[in-house]
């Protein structure tokens, strides 16, 4: 590929222009690629090599509806959760999803460009400062690096709650029960644990998910 000058030009392999690709997903048999730059979601196949627009106008804004007709705003980590593929939309602060099987774009969390802050409870009030990964644990739960709050917080789908689960939102590199991050971004989940790449600490953190036990992975060579 190579840098995209227009919105919406679909093509095969290396003849496919992109812009700012931030995040991909293999599901399905299918690639999900978070096109940070034109403001949408995409999709590969990863037989044909076909990549097109899937959520998004390439418009930048915050509006829920149909994938062609939604607007979104720098999405950037990708989560698949049954049957939609959740996504931290950073621009605007929010946690939205697409539904796999029609495309409908709906809003979980956040409001616009200038609605943010630090603030948990129920999804509709919840506020969140420029996210940018997301991950489910495959039991009805998203979490979220809320990256500018130092946070990984937790949305619980089927209470549509929005918690914060581990960070003090101080930046820094206290592990423990009392952890402190500086501006986490991306995360994966495995077998119970977390883990975090804790962008401006240079480290890679790790949060037990039953005792919430932050630790700091150690690389040996």
């Amino acid at each position: 590929g190579k840098q995209a000058q227009q919105f919406n030009i679909t093509g095969t392999g290396l003849e496919v222009p992109l812009n700012s690709p931030w995040d991909i997903l293999f599901h399905d048999n299918k690639l999900y690629v978070a096109m940070a730059g034109s403001h949408q979601i995409w999709t590969i196949n990863p037989i044909s090599a076909l990549a097109k627009p899937w959520l998004g106008s390439g418009r930048e804004d915050i509006i829920d509806g149909p994938g062609y007709r939604a607007a979104l705003a720098q999405p950037s980590g990708l989560a698949i959760d049954r049957d939609y593929l959740y996504f931290a939309d950073s621009e605007v602060s929010a946690i939205r999803r697409g539904n796999l099987q029609d495309g409908t774009v709906e809003t979980l969390i956040g409001k616009g460009l200038f609605e943010f802050g630090d603030i948990d409870g129920q999804a509709g009030n919840v506020r969140l400062q420029h996210p940018l990964g997301v991950v489910s644990d495959g039991k009805n739960r998203i979490f979220i690096a809320d990256t500018y709050n130092n946070k990984i917080k937790a949305i619980g789908l089927s209470r549509n709650s929005v918690s914060s689960f581990v960070g003090t939102g101080k930046a820094g590199t206290t592990d423990g029960q009392q952890a402190t991050f500086d501006e986490p971004g991306g995360l994966t989940y495995a077998n119970g644990k977390l883990y975090i790449a804790d962008t401006n600490n240079h480290l890679i953190r790790v949060v037990d998910t039953t005792t919430r036990e932050t630790s700091t992975l150690q690389i040996h060579h």
